[in-house]
């Protein structure tokens, strides 16, 4: 594969728009929607009624959608050939614009010494490819983009202006040069040097201010925010991980238990977005082939009907959190959930009590039911990015509240749909007893580690201002506890890799005395279904279980990581009881919390242990 080109579901998580990709030469910043390459049929309208209504609210509440546009989703351009023979993809506008000369001067010796490079503008360099740049005695060198740019807390981005924080309002045109001393990397030990004598140290970056005023710079947009912007610039390392964090809302496909024009009509929903009157309807199925094909034998208006019911059951939907719908539908109790083929989105199994429970000397009186989910369909949509600080997830499922320490970046001026991306694969959904959740709760350990958790938590959220998430509750950390063991001891178990799997905490405590359950599942894109290996692991759940309880009763780190106090930490540390990379953290792709809320001891006992262990 060629360093320019990237998976599917990269380009709607890691590197969507908005993000900086190193390219063999030089660094680019992915474009917005408007430079997708979507023209003569380059992508895929997905259908997901729910998702659609829930963002189409969203978008427009925040006037990134006008109110009179529908909302599709649609797949990333692949790397077929367009009708014109050029390759499909994203126009990415070349940043930062200051690069730095790999030739090194090396001036003095020992502690005194320092290493001294060219830096130079994009402009600067040989027209011919723009890789080197061309000294004036004739050396030639190549160069690499400087590591250092700007952003504000609102996503914008732009180049650092070199020369203004060199020099202020001086104007100077004398050769600029990066000097480091040590082997370090220290901010203290790299400055920016001017051959008239001045120079700044990367310490100084760092001072609230010294970069000067936002202006509003969307490079990905190719556009300046028309709201402006005058807040600060901070200093920001183009590759480090901060830079980007995308904002995603994924949603678990439910299934159509309607008749097969319903199911046809769904199927095909995206397509039908605009439709808004049976002669919509006519013209559609005259002007679209696949239309055409799946519904030209039915009638227009009992197809009409059909749409604005699944658009009505979308508005319903939109009105709760996903997992409310999803939950319901796995804790039903129905021997079998959706239907048995290839095409449908979810087919699961409520297995019987013997099936999984078996003897086994674990107490399992608090699962209710395990569902085996032979075939799942799980569609992500991006819908804007944030940088320096992720916006908080939302323990419901719900979309992040991104008014805190930062705010959502949109990733397109006035596009009327969002990319996505469907995956398909298999899992397990673990629905456990509300009452015994809820008698555990009241008992006095469990209340008094519940106030620590807490106390935890607020110190952690006083970095965002008083304007914090919620606390997810007592019941979340212990179901995300649960699951992260459970996921790391299935990946022994079924052949999947532990970073392959996913999870979906239900933790709802509003309702019949609450939803409480898990889904751990994988899906990959572009694939029908996987190997089976997590459902086959279905009759083993109890000695699953069994031995994850076990794993995790004893850490590598105790007594350290067991005496974790939360109230006592800065950072995340403050959102864990007993938590560590050595135990419960697993890869931040598979949590769905950015491994926060964790604590063992609400598992197990352990060596601090004081009675507050659920099993």
């Amino acid at each position: 594969m060629s360093k320019n080109t990237q998976r599917l579901s990269q380009v709607i998580s890691t590197f969507g728009p908005g993000a900086m990709v190193d390219l063999p030469t030089r660094s680019v910043v992915i474009g917005g929607l408007e430079q997708w390459d979507m023209k003569g049929g380059g992508f895929t309208t997905l259908s997901e009624p729910r998702l659609q209504e829930r963002l189409e609210k969203l978008l427009k509440d925040r006037n990134r959608l006008d109110q009179s546009k529908s909302l599709f989703l649609r797949t990333p351009p692949t790397t077929e050939a367009a009708p014109n023979g050029e390759p499909r993809g994203i126009s990415s506008a070349i940043f930062p614009a200051w690069f730095v000369c790999e030739e090194v001067d090396v001036v003095g010796t020992g502690p005194a010494g320092f290493r001294r490079r060219r830096l130079v503008r994009w402009k600067d360099l040989d027209a011919t490819g723009r890789k080197r740049f061309n000294f004036d005695d004739g050396r030639k060198s190549e160069v690499t983009p400087i590591r250092f740019v700007c952003a504000c807390t609102k996503g914008h981005l732009q180049d650092i202006d070199w020369r203004w924080v060199v020099h202020g309002t001086t104007v100077c045109q004398e050769p600029m040069w990066v000097e480091e001393k040590g082997t370090s990397a220290d901010p203290a030990d790299t400055s920016v040097v001017c051959g008239c004598g001045r120079r700044l140290s990367l310490q100084e970056a760092f001072i609230p201010g010294r970069l000067g005023k936002c202006r509003g710079e969307r490079p990905w947009l190719l556009d300046k925010d028309p709201d402006g912007c005058d807040l600060n610039l901070k200093l920001l390392t183009r590759t480090a991980t901060n830079t980007y964090f995308p904002q995603v809302l994924t949603i678990i496909s439910l299934p159509s238990e309607e008749d097969e024009l319903t199911k046809l009509v769904a199927e095909l929903s995206g397509e039908l977005t605009n439709v808004k009157s049976m002669e919509h309807v006519a013209a559609a199925k005259q002007f679209n082939p696949k239309i055409a094909a799946s519904l030209g034998e039915f009638a227009d208006g009992d197809i009409f009907e059909r749409l604005i019911r699944i658009r009505e059951g979308a508005k319903a939907d939109a009105s709760k959190s996903p997992k409310v719908a999803e939950f319901d539908v796995f804790a039903s109790g129905r021997e079998e959930i959706g239907q048995n083929h290839p095409a449908a989105k979810l087919y699961a199994q409520t297995l019987k009590r013997l099936a999984w429970a078996g003897a086994s000397d674990i107490d399992l009186s608090s699962v209710r039911s395990l569902v085996a989910v032979h075939r799942l369909r799980e569609v992500s949509c991006l819908y804007g990015f944030t940088r320096f600080e992720a916006a908080p997830t939302s323990s419901d499922g719900d979309i992040e509240d991104v008014s805190l320490a930062v705010d959502g970046a949109p990733i397109s001026r006035d596009a009327d749909w969002l990319p996505a991306i469907e995956q398909f694969g298999e899992g397990l959904f673990v629905h456990f007893d509300e009452a015994k959740i809820r008698a555990w709760m009241n008992e006095g350990p469990a209340k008094e580690r519940d106030s620590k958790l807490i106390a935890g938590f607020q110190h952690w959220s006083l970095r965002f201002g008083g304007k914090g998430p919620k606390y997810p509750g007592l019941p979340y950390a212990l179901l995300h506890s649960l699951s992260h063991a459970l996921m790391s001891e299935i990946a022994l178990d079924c052949g999947y890799p532990a970073s392959a799997l996913k999870e979906r905490i239900y933790a709802l405590p509003e309702g019949d005395g609450g939803r409480f359950g898990i889904l751990i599942y994988t899906a990959t894109a572009g694939a029908q279904g996987t190997l089976g290996g997590l459902v086959a692991t279905a009759p083993r759940f109890a000695s699953i279980l069994k031995a994850a309880l076990d794993r995790v009763a004893i850490c590598s780190n105790d007594p350290v990581c067991s005496d974790h106090e939360p109230d006592t930490q800065s950072g995340d540390r403050a959102t864990h009881g007993a938590a560590c990379h050595s135990c419960l953290l697993i890869a931040e792709t598979s949590c769905e919390s950015r491994n926060l809320y964790l604590d063992r001891a609400l598992l197990t006992a352990t060596m601090s242990a004081t009675g507050e262990a659920f099993f």
